[in-house]
């Protein structure tokens, strides 16, 4: 989520994108250029990248006009702009053109710091566009998009699309537009399952899940079905990992606790603690330790220790399933 200073109107007479998440610094300059149309639909609109700024050529565009209409541009990549450029710019902060928003995409950093402190100074709007490298704040953004559509989406549908989709924002901007068109009443983990059970990441879990939850026959027909779609073994064999680490930690963790605690405790997110105490029934600590050595042995039969990878995958999974069963065996 682009994050704004209090100053927050888009008709201000320059705006500073700084950031280098490329789908929030577009949004920032659609924000603008929609407001300029709404307030007069010949808005004209120049999109320059830094190259194409040269001196001289922003009072040239800022001009007063015989027909006084209003004007956006927008100035991309501007920490490249050259010296003599941003001196015309640092000038222009002081006496900006009545009808025209200027827009300046910043990358943020040490480069080009002079103008970004400049604009501060003169009290430019600011819209922050950082790299979500975070999974939380991807998943934060999921919530952001689902909210702003006015529609309802579980933690555990979230969640799931950003296991599903990964890192790429217009992605999974993309995967809540499509949901939210087709889907009607609360968007579930369910079906976020379904729309997107052919990503890796997805499908990778799919089979963990199964498998920690005693479900084998499930967890194999998912592992199959992942392994012909070119989903890679080390993939699989990381999700199983997860999942068998998960009922670990929760079984050795202190007391029954609240989700919310038990989550800081041991770094998952709340709605995992629900699901993986569900998944962890039927477990013993012996039945983890047996899963775990399960896994290593997989993860190197998959990494060149063995002939057979996806024999080494449905070994595991076969362990793993019986593992959730152990507590039943006694």
């Amino acid at each position: 989520m682009a994050k704004k200073t209090a100053h927050d109107d888009p008709l201000a007479p320059v705006t500073l994108a700084v950031g280098q998440e490329d789908l929030l610094l577009d949004r920032a300059v659609q924000e603008v250029v929609a407001a300029a149309r709404a307030a007069d639909a010949d808005t004209d609109v120049r999109d320059l990248t830094s190259d194409q700024l040269q001196p001289g050529t922003l009072a040239e565009l800022t001009s007063p006009s015989l027909f006084s209409e209003r004007k956006v541009v927008v100035v991309r990549n501007a920490q490249d702009l050259s010296a003599d450029t941003v001196k015309d710019v640092k000038a222009y902060f002081g006496a900006p053109a009545e009808e025209i928003t200027l827009v300046l995409l910043h990358a943020g950093g040490v480069k080009g710091k002079g103008l970004l402190d400049a604009a501060r100074k003169a009290g430019a709007r600011e819209v922050a566009c950082p790299k979500m490298t975070k999974p939380a704040d991807r998943l934060a953004f999921v919530r952001s998009e689902f909210r702003v559509t006015g529609r309802s989406a579980t933690p555990e549908a979230c969640q799931a699309l950003v296991d599903s989709i990964g890192s790429d924002l217009r992605e999974l901007a993309s995967a809540v537009t499509q949901l939210v068109a087709d889907v009607e009443g609360t968007i579930d983990g369910a079906v976020v399952g379904r729309y997107y059970t052919g990503r890796a990441e997805a499908s990778s879990f799919e089979v963990a899940d199964r498998a920690v939850e005693g479900r084998a026959a499930e967890a194999l027909e998912a592992l199959r079905w992942s392994l012909s779609t070119g989903v890679a073994p080390v993939l699989i064999t990381s999700a199983l990992a997860q999942g068998v680490r998960a009922i670990g930690k929760l079984s050795s963790a202190r007391g029954g606790g609240r989700p919310a605690d038990l989550a800081r405790e041991l770094g998952m997110p709340p709605w995992k603690i629900d699901r993986v105490r569900q998944q962890m029934r039927g477990w013993t600590p012996d039945g983890v330790a047996e899963a775990l050595r399960a896994v290593a042995e997989a993860d190197a039969g998959v990494k060149g220790g063995g002939d057979d990878p996806e024999y080494a995958l449905e070994k595991a999974v076969v362990v793993i399933a019986r593992a959730a069963r152990s507590r039943g065996r006694g």
